[in-house]
């Protein structure tokens, strides 16, 4: 098995270096990276379905030159898990990519975004199979800079300049986090495989903190979240569905390796996780709701859905020392979370690049009336919209169910007898309730105003659904949200091996009994729903028979009293959202620091709005403008000569020894 992990990452390396070798023939490299990435991941999807079906996890060891680390591979459940998504959303996301570069004003430079998609695909792969402190972070920086590449794919443009920039620092700040983590480990543990760090040394509350911080920039926490929002409207929007879809997950999975190392996860670390789920599911659906860039409320919705897996992973917490599923419940719901977000967030991303390429805008205020001109793009796009508000018979519901019953039951009379987790579950339940509102506010606004309606623009005029090299990945991705929501009382048990396996929650010999019981009930609520698209499905047919036979005429909307419906008097994305944004009028002017921000789109009557990040508006770009202020003053320490730089190396010596000395 550990033959097929190494072919598979040495496929995305070779497939990535030939799309390079093929510049000057862009048809030849377009071709070699999606299936590349399609036989690397049947090579990889041999072992990870054999992990996952319960057999033993794959081990590879091998010489390594370097003083420090190992080369050692490991594929267990959890990384199994986590190496789903990878596998079945990298290879749609190539073949849409073909496509989508095609179209693109700048197919000559396809070979470079096609060696960039492979080798981010590839190091995320490689991340989750590392299992050295040194390779670990070797992956992680390989997987980080690919994606860099990818964002300023469009280098010429400021926006994207700056994206990337963003990118790039906050990336980093990360990694720095983790090298400290790292460093710390090694140093009480005596080596960085992670098989040495079992009980993470005594130190498992710092290391806990360092993960956070360290995983959570990449994750997209609330608060180090800002580089999402500039990173995936500045990509290609097929490199923004892996990015949002998939990469940001590798955060979800090294904050989890790290617990699973602990003896014991504290009820602090609980309460620290649903306070990181509460910010940033409320924090990324309210910003979204507010967006009027289709891609940036795409970016959003992404924070949000990661807030909770959150709560899903703090509820965790709170049912390890206790009775009852709720430790499992809470685990397999944030799993599956994973899996799933990951298929409708790169299905409503790519839907959103065919969109945003046929109009030429991602403003979602200048468009309207596309599903007449893209109504197979428009179908989809809406499957994907429903699954990510969570509704039943899709996929976003599933996951969501657990964390539910997680919460319902630590709060029973006869459930858990600790506060914590009686408290974590009331909240649990109130956030997750309002997020799903919110949620389901936020996606009514993007379809409303993007698909239904009259146009308010000229963009998109010509507009027609994309071809078959693009429509038929978004196809596909639309059907696996039905095909993972039809089948979700599967996807628990299945997911219940994983979660009942992870440290310390073996300990505890978790009941199966009560998820199988919950698997039955979410099949009726799958059943219920089915009846009820059923029945919808069954009027709407009965209409048309009625009507069969008559002459059904088709005009103008009725403009209540006006003689035609315009564009005007239709609902914009911003005007859909003021009852929110006035609801949060205090928090909204408080960050921007002066006037509440309205103003009329030039020619139309629609109220429009562009928030600012509460973070980069008030806390990071203060704090770089004085790191830059003080690398200014910091200059005058070069002086040119060479003395003073001889001098420096005399006191850095001399440093050294006191140090040694002490």
């Amino acid at each position: 098995m550990a033959f097929f992990l190494l072919l598979s990452l040495l496929i995305y390396l070779l497939s990535g270096l030939a799309s390079l070798a093929m510049g000057r023939h862009p048809a030849w490299g377009t071709r070699i990276v999606p299936f590349g990435s399609a036989a690397a991941s049947l090579c990889a999807l041999i072992p990870v379905l054999y992990v996952l079906a319960g057999g033993t996890p794959v081990d590879l060891r091998a010489a390594w030159s370097l003083p420090v680390g190992s080369f050692h591979l490991h594929l267990d459940l959890l990384s199994a898990w986590f190496a789903l998504p990878v596998i079945l959303v990298s290879p749609i996301v190539s073949f849409y990519g073909t496509g989508y570069l095609r179209r693109h004003d700048r197919p000559r430079e396809t070979d470079a975004c096609g060696f960039f998609l492979q080798l981010l695909t590839g190091g995320m792969l490689f991340v989750l199979l590392a299992s050295d402190g040194l390779l670990f972070l070797l992956a992680w920086e390989i997987m980080s800079m690919a994606a860099f590449f990818l964002v300023v794919f469009e280098h010429e443009e400021h926006e994207v300049q700056r994206a990337g920039w963003i990118y790039l620092v906050a990336t980093h700040l990360g990694t720095a986090f983790l090298f400290a983590m790292f460093v710390l480990l090694g140093s009480r543990c005596g080596s960085f495989d992670f098989g040495d760090f079992d009980g993470l040394g005594g130190v498992a509350d710092v290391v806990f903190v360092l993960a956070v911080v360290g995983f959570g920039a990449k994750a997209g926490f609330f608060g180090l979240h800002v580089w999402l929002p500039e990173a995936h409207p500045a990509a290609p929007s097929h490199v923004s569905g892996l990015m949002s879809g998939v990469m940001i997950k590798t955060g979800i999975y090294g904050l989890l390796r790290v617990m699973v190392l602990a003896n014991d996860w504290p009820a602090w670390w609980g309460w620290v996780l649903i306070g990181i789920g509460i910010a940033s599911g409320l924090g990324g659906v309210i910003y979204a709701l507010v967006q009027h860039d289709l891609k940036r409320l795409l970016a959003y919705s992404s924070v949000e859905n990661i807030g909770i897996i959150c709560l899903g992973l703090g509820m965790s917490v709170f049912g390890v020392h206790s009775v009852g599923p709720v430790a499992l419940f809470a685990m397999a719901g944030a799993l599956l979370h994973v899996l799933n977000h990951a298929v409708f967030k790169s299905c409503l991303f790519l839907g959103a690049g065919a969109v945003i390429q046929a109009v030429g805008t991602r403003e979602i205020d200048l468009l309207g009336g596309v599903q007449k001109r893209m109504p197979r793009t428009a179908a989809l796009f809406l499957v994907a919209c429903a699954a990510v508000c969570g509704l039943p018979p899709l996929n976003g519901f599933v996951g969501e169910f657990l964390i539910y019953l997680a919460s319902y039951w630590s709060v029973l009379p006869q459930g858990l007898p600790s506060v914590n987790p009686r408290v974590g579950g009331f909240v649990v339940i109130s956030t997750l309730a309002l997020i799903g509102g919110l949620a389901a506010m936020c996606f009514t606004k993007v379809y409303g105003a993007v698909f239904l309606g009259e146009p308010r623009s000229g963009c998109g005029s010509s507009a027609t659904d994309p071809g078959r090299d693009m429509s038929v990945p978004v196809t596909i991705l639309a059907a696996l949200c039905a095909v993972f929501g039809l089948g979700g009382s599967l996807l628990m048990l299945l997911v219940a091996s994983v979660a009942a396996r992870i440290h310390p929650l073996a300990m505890a010999a978790p009941d199966m009994a009560p998820l199988r019981e919950a698997s039955a009930v979410y099949l009726n609520v799958t059943l219920a729903a089915l009846v009820l698209a059923a029945a919808v499905y069954g009027l709407w047919r009965l209409r048309d028979r009625l009507l069969a036979g008559r002459v059904v005429r088709t005009g103008p909307t009725w403009g209540c009293g006006y003689p035609h419906g315009t564009p005007r008097m239709q609902y914009t994305g911003s005007s859909f959202a003021q009852p929110i944004i006035a609801a949060f009028r205090s928090l909204l002017r408080s960050e921007l620091g002066g006037d509440w921000p309205a103003g009329y789109l030039p020619g139309r009557s629609s109220f429009m709005t562009h928030t600012p990040g509460l973070f980069m508006h008030r806390f990071y770009t203060p704090l770089f403008a004085a790191f830059a202020r003080v690398a200014v003053r910091m200059r005058r320490i070069q002086q040119g000569g060479t003395h003073v730089y001889v001098f420096y190396v005399v006191l850095a010596l001399v440093a050294v020894l006191v140090w040694s000395l002490l």
